[in-house]
């Protein structure tokens, strides 16, 4: 098999270390990594699996040579300096918002709409974290019984706002249990006018809100990526949440069909899904949480139930890490799916 030379651009944040736990672990067969990331991070080491690494500014000029990035270094770099590794010939799969809704970019979750590869023009994009999941945990049940309508609320980890998020979690909640008031800096977003607390509490904001349709980002996000991946104009309605949980997200769903919906072959067809673990036992109190899945590739699905007034409604739950899941296993199993079906050489 050929190895490739590839870059992971970000590769000091929290999703580009993951990315490079994937090479790893998901046996990208790569010939040489480069690490690239801001000027402050050049010539750090970094070590992983007995490899030394040390990071290089990213430039104009990273991408000679490179014939693979996975990129998770914020929309606006993806903007600036993808195009230099496009006209370098490289093949570039963007974890950023900045392509998802390029006409001429696809975006992709392997196991859902991996032919949308065949059509790449140098660029890929990854969906936002929460919908990688849910098109992940419902691309079958769409297939067999052709979902119409989908009413979605998540439970988002603080880490999908980064190490800072992490850390005002710590903080608030040992303010609280030490009787002192919370101090928010961060949270619900970087720059908005006011900051909640996150310790003991759920924040109904997760990004910014359009004023004109009262709908945040993170929930257009879903609206908008969940129609293109279906190639389809599925109704999507979500509510977004960030709760007090370090790392994973959490969603549940709803719903309808145009079919009507047989239990028997939904759970059939969530046991035998590519990247889905179905856990789902009542009886024994199994079904899926966060805290069960961290470092985890893929979407656990549980409380899988159908609706008590309709025959083509159900509803499901399902968690997954969204640093592996959510963003640097998709990219990187977003890699392998090339190599399988021979765009990459």
């Amino acid at each position: 098999m050929k190895k490739f030379k590839i870059a992971i651009v970000g590769a000091t944040g929290a999703v580009g270390r993951e990315m490079l736990r994937c090479v790893f672990q998901f046996n990208f067969p790569f010939e040489s990594i480069k690490l690239l990331a801001s000027a402050r991070s050049a010539g750090k080491e970094i070590e992983f699996e007995g490899h030394k690494f040390v990071v290089e500014e990213l430039t104009e000029n990273s991408f000679e040579g490179v014939e693979v990035a996975f990129w998770s270094a914020g929309g606006s770099i993806s903007e600036k300096y993808m195009k230099y590794a496009v006209e370098a010939g490289c093949v570039n799969i963007d974890n950023t918002s900045h392509f998802r809704m390029d006409p001429n970019v696809p975006l992709v979750v392997p196991e859902v709409n991996g032919e949308a590869l065949v059509n790449h023009h140098g660029i890929i994009s990854c969906p936002n974290c929460t919908t990688i999941m849910m098109c992940s945990a419902l691309t079958r049940l769409n297939d067999e019984f052709d979902i119409e309508r989908i009413v979605v609320s998540t439970y988002q980890a603080v880490s999908g706002a980064g190490v800072a998020g992490m850390e005002e979690l710590y903080r608030q909640s040992q303010e609280v249990l030490d009787g002192k008031e919370p101090v928010a800096k961060t949270l619900p977003c970087a720059g908005d006018k006011k900051h909640f607390p996150i310790a003991f509490n759920c924040i109904p904001q997760v990004d910014k809100f359009d004023l004109s349709n009262g709908y945040s980002k993170e929930e257009m996000k879903m609206v908008n990526e969940t129609k293109k991946i279906f190639n389809k104009d599925i109704e999507v309605n979500a509510t977004c949440v960030r709760v007090p949980v370090l790392r994973g997200h959490s969603e549940s769903i709803y719903i309808e069909t145009k079919k009507t919906i047989d239990m028997d072959k939904v759970f059939e067809l969530l046991g035998n899904s590519t990247g889905i673990n179905l856990c789902d036992d009542l009886a024994n109190q199994v079904y899926p949480m966060p805290t069960s899945f961290i470092g985890d590739e893929l979407t656990h699905v549980g409380r899988v139930r159908k609706d008590l007034y309709k025959d083509n409604a159900l509803s499901l739950w399902i968690t997954g890490d969204q640093l592996m899941k959510g963003a640097a296993y998709n990219s990187v199993d977003i890699g392998l799916k090339m190599i399988e079906l021979g765009l990459l050489k």
